[in-house]
């Protein structure tokens, strides 16, 4: 357990995440549980998520995370952003070193870029974390691109810190492969990813999907070609930038012809 005034968290967080696999049960304490709530919509949280947000003392999460859960838990809820995120998972510590069942809240399944905060709620326990897996918005996205994960090369550009190398993993499988790309708000967003990859000399007639706010009411599919979604690379900030930052790009291997007009249609919405 730490304090506010000790607790850095790590500077590769992600990393202390995934340094090995999961430890078995030891018996000298409860673990906590990292919970992925799916991508927005309540019916894509799982029943096991949905139990432990029931049993739980205290929640941690971003806010806009925990506000999709507010109403399933009576459990204290601990708030925060970036700048005082050291400072509420030193809260979070203290209050499960008291003795309290602690659940951390991440958006979608924490095995698809959630593994930063993982590792910063493992770096201020004394106890083990459990990753619950939930549904992601690429699987969702998958879904309706309709490009089979064996058949797709995933990447998550949505994380602070280098990503040169997750980029020329695209540039390596685009054409060959289907691409699943989440987008970093907002200086990678789906253009710079479509300019990047014309770039390394990738086909301009490429099939790109832009997904925005998968499953909630409002969930738009923006089917275009890569070399017109790349009309849209430059900015900085959300002004700039058509797609908001609940987006996912996919761009199908080798499959051209798309309608080329960029238009968005409704996606289907819901929890079906």
């Amino acid at each position: 357990m730490t304090d506010d005034s000790t607790f850095e968290p790590p500077d590769d967080p992600a990393a202390v995440a995934a340094a090995g696999p999961e430890s078995g049960p030891d018996g000298t304490a409860d673990p906590v549980y990292a919970v992925g709530i799916g991508p927005g919509d309540d019916g894509y949280l799982t029943r096991r998520g949905d139990a432990l947000l029931a049993d739980a003392d205290v929640v941690v999460g971003f806010e806009t995370v925990v506000d999709y859960v507010r109403d399933r838990t009576d459990a204290d809820l601990l708030t925060c952003g970036y700048d005082d995120e050291a400072a509420t998972l030193a809260t979070f510590a203290e209050r499960v070193a008291a003795g309290a069942d602690g659940v951390a809240v991440l958006m979608g399944d924490p095995n698809h870029s959630g593994y930063q905060l993982v590792g910063k709620v493992e770096a201020a326990l004394d106890r083990p974390v459990r990753v619950v897996p939930g549904i992601s918005s690429l699987q969702v996205a998958a879904s309706r691109a309709r490009t089979p994960m064996e058949e797709t090369t995933f990447v998550t550009l949505h994380k602070r810190g280098p990503i040169e190398a997750d980029r020329e993993r695209l540039r390596q499988d685009v054409g060959d492969r289907h691409l699943l790309v989440l987008p970093r708000p907002f200086d990678w967003m789906p253009g710079d990813v479509a300019a990047d990859l014309l770039g390394s000399g990738a086909d301009p007639e490429l099939t790109a999907l832009v997904f925005e706010r998968l499953t909630h009411d409002d969930e738009t599919t923006t089917r275009t070609t890569l070399g017109e979604l790349a009309d849209h690379a430059g900015g900085s900030g959300r002004e700039e930038t058509p797609f908001s930052d609940l987006s996912v790009l996919a761009v199908r291997a080798g499959d051209s012809g798309a309608t080329g007009d960029g238009e968005a249609a409704p996606g289907t919405g819901g929890s079906s």
